[in-house]
C-alpha cells in the first residue's frame, strides 16, 4: 500500500482545517469559531485513490499547514518527502488569487511536482455564492486541476474529488518507484 503525505497549504482562513478534518473524517464538517493552525497538524487516515474510490487503498498523512507566514522557517522541512501539494483559497477573497502564487512558488517549484501531484481548491465559505467560472489565475497556475468546493451543497463531490486527485499522486509514485527500480536494474 502506498503511503502519500499530502500538504495543504494556502492563505490564512482559506479553509483548509475545515477541508482536511472533512476529507480525514476527523470531525464532522461544522462552521464556528476560527482558529488558526500553530505550524502543522498531521492527519492519517487510509482512503481509496481514483475516481470514485475504485482504484488502490492508500495511506494518507494530511499536512494541514498555517497559512502564516512567521512559520516560513518550517516550509522545508515540511516539504521534505511530500508526494502532493493542495493550494486551498477562497476565491471571493480577492488577495487570496494573488497569494497562491506565492505559495506556489515556495512549495510548488522548488520540489518539481507534476502538475497531476497538485491540486487547487477554491474553497466556498457556507452561504457563499459558487461559481465555477474561470478564475483570473496566472498561466502556471492554471495547467494545474481546479476543483470547487463547498461543503454545504456537494460535499461527496469534494470527496470523489479529492481521491481522484489522490489517484494522480499514487500513479506519480508509483511511475517514479518503476524508474528508481529500472535504473538499480540496469
Amino acid at each position: 500500500m502506498f503511503k502519500a503525505k499530502i500538504l495543504f497549504i494556502g492563505p490564512s482562513e482559506s479553509g483548509k482545517t475545515v477541508l482536511a478534518n472533512f476529507l480525514s473524517e476527523t470531525s464532522e464538517y461544522m462552521g464556528g469559531e476560527y482558529s488558526p493552525t500553530q505550524g502543522v497538524r498531521i492527519l492519517e487516515f487510509e482512503s481509496q485513490s481514483g475516481a470514485g474510490g475504485g482504484g488502490r487503498a492508500c495511506e494518507v498523512e494530511l499536512w494541514d499547514c498555517s497559512g502564516d507566514f512567521k512559520f516560513e522557517s518550517c516550509w522545508p522541512a515540511l516539504m521534505k518527502d511530500s508526494s502532493g501539494v493542495v493550494i486551498v483559497f477562497n476565491p471571493d477573497v480577492p488577495s487570496h488569487l494573488k497569494e497562491i502564487e506565492t505559495w506556489h512558488s515556495m512549495f510548488i517549484s522548488p520540489q518539481s511536482l507534476l502538475d497531476s501531484q497538485c491540486l487547487l481548491i477554491a474553497h466556498h465559505k457556507p452561504g457563499s455564492e459558487v461559481e465555477e467560472g474561470r478564475l483570473p489565475l496566472a498561466s502556471h497556475l492554471s495547467r494545474l486541476p481546479l476543483i470547487h468546493s463547498n461543503l454545504d451543497d456537494e460535499p461527496e463531490d469534494v470527496k470523489v474529488a479529492f481521491q481522484r486527485y489522490l489517484g494522480n499522486v499514487v500513479n506519480a509514485m508509483s511511475e517514479s518507484r518503476e524508474r528508481e527500480e529500472m535504473s538499480i536494474i540496469t
